[in-house]
């Protein structure tokens, strides 16, 4: 295992004794919960970093909750929950983290209200990698007795305006930024026709409001990502050139390497460059859970798929466009620490050019 890079300097000694002593105030509450929770200082590294490296460049993790981030992004510990509801801010203040993945939206849709309490908790240049309910992308739906069904909103597009897009463009503003369409695994059904899903999904985009429309933020931008490698194909990536949307590079095992999928999509115009770096070559989900939590520490790096994301990532802003790039624990053990590594690859990548 590679000797770690710290993000942030260990807290201070003297005051961690009075964290952990489980004494109260005067409300009766454990003083550790007292005041709000903050960013840890930041080293020097990062912060150096964050001068250096493009403003067009949004690194962010996939959420924000994780407890094993004490000490690089928390000053002190913190459950879940209280993260979740409060962590928010002292995030955004990380030198380096200017973006974060919103995954919630996966699973049921947001109101505007809660988008723009997190809007409210960060700067104006961040920006918030949002994920479509998966209502709009998902073939089929499972019923209470396990039996696959068919799913009425599969790429509907007056669903996903309503329960999506209008509500995360009027909660975030100017501080949304890609509209993330993530696709499971659709089926035999979708996949032995990658043309017709190719169209199905082109005309899905054309009826979605334009950047600039509708209430839209001039810099949103709709994504999508894919489980499927059978629909990689011409087909798609012109389709999404004409629906001026962008192509996301998962990072996943069911996925060709991102080299791969960069090759696939060549030739079909510049953009933003969105990439998603999911999990871990050769793991599910639940085993890269159980392996790397607490998520404190790299544990299996991945210098080959950091390198590809650098390359790429320095020629789309040497190009002049924006570079998102969203982390998860699971792809190397600590997404925090991970962003810190690929910084340092993106800066190295754009002085070679």
């Amino acid at each position: 295992m590679a000797k770690q890079l710290p993000l942030f300097p260990a807290p201070e000694a003297a005051s961690e004794p009075a964290r952990q002593s489980g004494k109260t105030g005067k409300s009766g509450e454990p003083r550790q919960h007292q005041a709000a929770i903050g960013p840890a200082p930041a080293s020097r590294e990062a912060e150096e970093l964050g001068r250096r490296l493009p403003r067009e460049l949004y690194l962010g993790t996939s959420s924000w909750h994780f407890p094993g981030w004490k000490g690089t992004v928390w000053d002190r510990a913190a459950t879940e929950s209280e993260l979740a509801r409060s962590g928010l801010a002292a995030y955004a203040q990380h030198p380096l983290l200017r973006s974060v993945g919103v995954d919630r939206t996966f699973y049921a849709p947001v109101p505007a209200s809660q988008f723009a309490a997190y809007a409210q908790q960060v700067p104006a240049h961040f920006r918030f990698l949002v994920k479509a309910p998966h209502l709009v992308t998902s073939a089929f739906l499972r019923t209470e007795d396990g039996k696959p069904a068919g799913n009425r909103h599969f790429l509907d597009a007056a669903y996903a305006i309503e329960h999506f897009i209008r509500p995360c463009c009027e909660g975030l503003g100017a501080k949304a930024g890609p509209l993330l369409f993530q696709f499971s695994p659709l089926g035999r059904a979708v996949t032995r026709d990658p043309g017709r899903f190719a169209q199905r999904l082109h005309d899905f985009l054309a009826a979605l409001p334009g950047a600039g429309m509708d209430g839209v933020p001039q810099n949103v931008l709709y994504a999508v990502e894919l489980r499927d490698p059978e629909l990689l194909t011409r087909a798609l990536f012109a389709a999404l050139k004409a629906a001026k949307a962008r192509y996301c590079l998962g990072v996943h095992a069911r996925m060709p390497p991102v080299a791969a999928q960069a090759a696939a999509m060549a030739g079909f115009g510049h953009g933003p460059l969105v990439v998603r770096w999911n999990l871990h070559a050769g793991y599910g989900y639940e085993q890269a859970k159980a392996r790397y939590a607490p998520f404190d520490r790299l544990v299996e790096e991945d210098p080959a798929t950091r390198e590809s994301i650098a390359r790429l990532a320095a020629a789309t802003l040497a190009a002049g466009q924006p570079a998102f790039v969203i982390a998860n624990n699971k792809a190397e053990g600590s997404a925090p620490l991970t962003l810190l590594k690929l910084a340092h690859a993106i800066r190295g990548a754009l002085r070679m050019r």
